[in-house]
């Protein structure tokens, strides 16, 4: 058995004799290569307004999700990240009504480089993939890992978890604070049962006993506003009054919305995040 399983080593791509152009043309030819789905290639080095070609957009159609593809040989450095990063804006710009995801790809990611990334992926939706090569009895084989997807902070057992209050929170990050207690203010005159909860990861506004709605910190002034929805029906229409107002979203595969908001986004969206709790509460008996 044991002889069935061969050992690679991994090589660089260009001692191999290819280059990053090849490794672009095999992914653009092949995108569900990199493990992200059903993707569809859109467009390739493609001229940005600000200067520069992004390397490759690819797409899930059912979604109508937008991923902006960087590809660099050996080890990611600042200018791959930067370039990442600065495409993908220009993209979400010009097509606000989508989802965009920022990809990076690379054969090494340095430590360093690679906190960077996990920093950023606080407030910028990015994906970092390692390119592999290895050869293994003269064969050469090209295998794409994942090392960094959608980052969202995990939830914490509460009750292991230290003891948290709104005052520690207040020191904590008192933007997050200030936005879950906007929300709360507009929708505590709208339920018997409504209440702020405190753990170590999130701000949650309850109602009636459950999570309707919980915040993440991010970097100042920004929160990651969050909130579940099953019900396919209502995730179509809320995707709609979203996409039809210029709100980024996400919408991850454990059914859980995400919009970064602040204090002014708040006030400017506050009725369209009402819209979308009365779809959220909709009953059967409602829509006889």
């Amino acid at each position: 058995m044991e002889n069935d399983i061969k050992i690679g080593k991994k090589i660089f791509i260009r001692n191999a004799g290819k280059d990053e152009n090849w490794l672009q043309d095999l992914i653009y030819a092949n995108p569900k290569i990199l493990g992200l789905g059903d993707l569809v290639p859109v467009n390739k080095e493609k001229k940005q307004s600000s200067g520069g070609r992004l390397d490759i957009l690819l797409k899930e159609p059912s979604e109508n999700i937008m991923y902006e593809v960087e590809v660099m040989l050996g080890e990611t450095d600042p200018s791959h990240i930067i370039r990442s990063i600065e495409y993908w804006d220009n993209e979400k710009r010009k097509y606000p009504q989508r989802q965009h995801f920022c990809v990076l790809i690379a054969e090494s990611f340095d430590r360093r480089y690679f906190n960077v990334i996990q920093l950023m992926s606080l407030n910028i939706p990015m994906i970092a993939i390692q390119a592999d090569l290895l050869e293994a009895n003269n064969e050469l084989i090209l295998n794409f890992s994942k090392i960094l997807d959608i980052y969202v902070e995990p939830e914490e057992d509460e009750e292991e978890s230290k003891q948290v209050t709104e005052a520690t929170w207040n020191s904590d990050s008192p933007w997050t604070l200030s936005n879950a207690r906007e929300i709360f203010d507009f929708f505590k005159d709208k339920h018997d049962r409504i209440d702020l909860r405190f753990t170590q990861s999130y701000i949650s506004i309850n109602i009636d006993g459950r999570n309707a709605y919980w915040l993440y910190k991010r970097m100042k002034p920004t929160s990651a506003l969050c909130f579940s929805v099953k019900d396919d029906e209502k995730v179509e229409a809320i995707k709609k009054k979203l996409e039809e107002n210029d709100i980024g979203y996400t919408y991850n595969r454990y059914k859980e919305f995400m919009l970064n908001v602040d204090s002014k986004s708040i006030k400017k969206n506050i009725e369209i995040l009402n819209e979308i709790h009365s779809i959220r509460n909709k009953k059967v008996s409602d829509e006889e």
